[in-house]
């Protein structure tokens, strides 16, 4: 007799089972993506003990007809696809019809369903088996209960977490949902009480806003981009507000939630210097496109998809969200906490106290104003005696960073190239607002302020970012600016560094780093770019061919960017270094060309503002 033998159906459920339904919440997830297939414009979860004890959904929407109610919950049994044809045409959530006899098989079910029309329709499943069928009351929709899940799998059952780590899955998925489709109404209950509330009114910020939190909402930006294959819209959050994981990252191809490592990265690469290491954005995309392009039936849980222009998708992304972030001024409040827990709102009754107050202190606001102008005299008196900069000289600030002006070997035409680009640059608008520093704290810190409020600034932070922005320019065209060394500098290795580096000579000198083998597993240095930090050109050349050493992998244009990040904190300005008055309007105006000047490169912010209004709440000037 042979050992090959066709597995029955309640087995091959049971298997099928530890496939899609795996906890609680993917009970959740497969009911509600059937709710939202049916077109249903509100959708009521109610789950008691995590989801362990009972899981209910109710939808107002198109229902099921007993005809098909009969073998709904048999295996492959589904109204998404007729033919082979349909799976690349998918704009379902749900197509396998795995979903309803999986969750069949390890519970309790109870199904009320009713198309409108006549009479509705109940079923009892238990484990797999129908024991009760009825007619049920008319209300349109579909009204489903499970109980007693993975009872009969006492392994399954022991694997669970506790109801708080359950009930955690089933709102992440309920969040998800909501994002994707912010045109249906959720209401999520737990052991009675409401967990999370969606208007459904299409309104993607106000989801975000029931999730997150008002004072989150507050701070996403939206972002939209639109290529001849994929419509993106959704919202970035501003990177004041960050996380720990990548879990607060979510994408939706035409309206389905996946994960995509490509499409993640087009977003690091977005906020790239805007973010401290390890930390992450909020970000909420909907991506719309030909169903064709994309295959979703790659993953048991659907959670992953496969795209046909992946690299087109990526860019679309990593442009819109740039684009975003780089529409606004980004200088975070200091009375908000980077986590966004608290909100800083100003309501009509503040705004009432606010103006009282100031007709109160009349004569204290002329004062403050005179000194303002005064200020902004001096500050224009000073720029308009400097040229525009080209590069982050600071002569006056810091000796060791003095450097002379670079050789120029550039043709004529060149040359009126590059006063063409910084002519444009000098035109765009500045992302900062003009302020005027009155101090320093601590040798530090900048204050500065205008009719705005009152800035702080990191000065370190702050040159960081010109000299980094420098830097990233510079390191792209070594070949202009070369000087030769009176005594060559050595560098030995070991022999596998040795192999390393001469896979990466190229990248190595497309960076600066001219190296010419001496012996055995040693290089010497003739030359390097006249703009390396001035008496750390060893050390600087060291932590670039240490970066390759590291990565081994490593890219020119990955390479380029960390040894401009490297370079931009040499010689940068450092804490307890007290600057005269010009030194720091200079490095404030010199700020404001930068293309990002909120960040330093490593993502630390420069400036934080303190509003008007924030200093007289803190002073109990208005309440």
């Amino acid at each position: 007799m042979g050992k090959i033998k066709q597995l029955d159906d309640l087995l091959s459920n049971k298997i099928a089972a530890g496939e899609v339904v795996e906890r609680p919440a993917s009970v959740v997830k497969e009911l509600v993506e059937n709710s939202l297939d049916a077109k249903s414009s509100r959708i009521d979860i109610e789950v008691d003990e995590g989801g362990l004890s009972r899981i209910r959904i109710t939808d107002n929407g198109e229902g099921i007809e007993a005809d098909d109610l009969k073998i709904a919950f048999q295996r492959h049994a589904t109204s998404k696809i007729q033919q082979e044809n349909d799976l690349f045409h998918i704009r379902t959530l749900g197509f396998r019809g795995e979903a309803l006899p999986s969750i069949g098989s390890v519970a309790k079910v109870e199904i009320k369903t009713s198309t409108g029309l006549g009479a509705g329709n109940s079923l009892e499943i238990q484990y797999g088996k129908v024991i009760a069928k009825s007619k049920s009351d008319s209300r349109k929709g579909t009204d489903i209960t499970v109980t007693q899940l993975f009872h009969n799998t006492p392994a399954r059952l022991k694997h669970l977490k506790t109801v708080h780590t359950e009930l955690g899955n089933i709102t992440d998925v309920i969040n998800r949902l909501a994002m994707g489709h912010p045109n249906v109404a959720f209401h999520l209950k737990h052991n009675g009480k409401s967990v999370l509330k969606t208007p459904g009114n299409g309104d993607v910020q106000q989801v975000i806003a029931a999730i997150y939190g008002i004072s989150v909402a507050k701070k996403m930006l939206p972002v939209k981009n639109k290529t001849l294959d994929y419509t993106i819209s959704g919202y970035a959050v501003k990177p004041e507000i960050t996380r720990s994981s990548r879990q607060y990252v979510s994408l939706f191809i035409n309206g389905r939630f996946i994960k995509n490592y490509t499409a993640f990265k087009a977003i690091e690469q977005a906020y790239h210097t805007l973010l401290p290491i390890g930390r992450h954005p909020i970000v909420v995309l909907s991506i719309q496109l030909d169903p064709i392009l994309v295959d979703v039936n790659v993953h048991p849980a659907k959670l992953e998809a496969r795209f046909s222009k992946e690299k087109e998708l990526a860019k679309a992304i990593e442009v819109g969200v740039y684009e975003a972030l780089r529409a606004t001024e980004l200088i975070p409040n200091g009375t908000d906490p980077s986590n966004g827990k608290k909100t800083n709102q100003r309501s009509e009754q503040h705004t009432l106290d606010l103006e009282h107050s100031s007709q109160q202190n009349e004569q204290d606001d002329h004062r403050q104003n005179d000194l303002v102008r005064e200020r902004a005299q001096l500050f224009d008196k000073f720029t308009d005696s400097k040229s525009s900069l080209e590069e982050p000289k600071f002569d006056q600030i810091d000796e060791k960073t003095k450097r002379s002006e670079p050789n120029t070997t550039f043709t004529e035409e060149q040359q009126s190239s590059k006063s063409e680009n910084s002519l444009q640059r000098d035109a765009l608008p500045k992302r900062v607002p003009q302020m005027y520093p009155v101090g320093q704290v601590h040798g530090t810190y900048i204050v500065a302020q205008n009719d705005q409020g009152m800035y702080i600034i990191d000065q370190h932070a702050a040159q960081e970012r010109i000299k980094y922005e420098y830097y990233r320019t510079k390191v792209a065209q070594v070949e202009h600016e070369v000087q030769e060394l009176l005594v060559p500098l050595t560098f030995e290795f070991t022999h596998s560094e040795s192999g390393v580096i001469r896979l990466h000579i190229e990248e190595l000198a497309a960076v600066g780093i001219f190296l010419e083998s001496f012996g055995t597993n040693a290089y010497i240095v003739r030359s390097h770019p006249q703009w390396f930090p001035q008496g750390e050109e060893r050390e600087t050349i060291r932590e670039i061919i240490d970066q390759v050493l590291d990565d081994q992998k490593t890219d020119l244009k990955h390479l380029r960017e960390e040894a401009a990040i490297m370079m931009s904190c040499k010689g940068s300005i450092k804490a307890n270094r007290h600057l005269r008055h010009d030194e720091m309007v200079h490095l404030i105006e010199t700020l404001r060309k930068a293309s990002d000047p909120f960040t330093c490169p490593h993502g630390r912010p420069i400036i934080v503002q303190f509003t008007t209004y924030d200093m007289e709440k803190m002073f109990k000037r208005v309440m």
